[in-house]
């Protein structure tokens, strides 16, 4: 049998928190190469700080940093388009928030699979989650099973697979995780509009300081106000 440590894997790594989570499990099994991607979204730079400071943490050394410029030139999204502002959570509604950027994970998983195929990965991890979400289309099961669809259809051998570790997990369950791996949960970033302190106010912030709480632990980054 294969030892996983000598199989490489590509994680997508945002620099969130699930994310990250995703890519200390990813770091645990696997030769792992890390792919982030900024697509002018509000938060880049701090997100690409994290990206650094995590793959730093858990000693990756391969890193790919790429820009997307279509996703922003395209807009629809609060998180690309300055003139749509990101709403609180309390006003996110049963539709697809304005946060949701059409169809984005599809362009970051053509780059992981095109990266995975140079490298000879084996696996992509991402660390989508269908539970205590947006309730981003792009985050569904179902989703990933179609797009293995395509990569085996679509690429050389046919051999590469998405895996989706965190995708029926509860976000709380992800912090305990990301706790018992030692993930550098510290040096994540979730918030959607803030770069220097989270705001707190956001889907993405109230979800993770929920979790936080509901694992019965602290959130250790600086938020505006002591909303933890």
């Amino acid at each position: 049998m294969t030892n996983p440590k000598t199989s490489r894997a590509v994680v997508l790594l945002s620099g969130g928190m699930d994310s990250c989570v995703c890519a200390a499990l990813a770091a645990r099994d696997y030769d792992v190469a890390a792919l982030h991607i900024s697509y002018g979204q509000r938060t880049e730079g701090r997100e690409q700080r994290s990206f650094t400071a995590i793959c730093d943490r858990l000693k990756i050394k391969d890193r790919l940093l790429v820009r997307n410029e279509s996703l922003r030139a395209i807009g629809g999204s609060a998180l690309t388009d300055a003139k749509i502002a990101v709403p609180e959570s309390h006003a996110i509604g049963q539709d697809v928030p304005v946060t949701y950027v059409p169809f984005r994970n599809a362009h970051f998983l053509s780059v992981a699979v095109s990266w995975a195929e140079v490298l000879e990965a084996e696996k992509i991890y991402i660390g989508a989650v269908e539970q205590d979400s947006s309730g981003y289309p792009d985050c569904r099961p179902e989703y990933y099973q179609a797009f293995n669809a395509v990569i085996r259809m679509g690429t050389k051998e046919g051999r590469i697979q998405i895996v989706t570790p965190l995708i029926a997990m509860r976000k709380a369950e992800i912090v305990k995780l990301g706790l018992e791996l030692d993930a550098p949960l510290d040096l994540t970033w979730s918030c959607y509009s803030r770069e220097d302190s989270a705001c707190g106010v956001c889907d993405s912030c109230v979800l993770r300081l929920r979790a936080f709480g509901e694992a019965g632990a602290g959130d250790p980054i600086p938020y505006v106000a002591a909303m933890q």
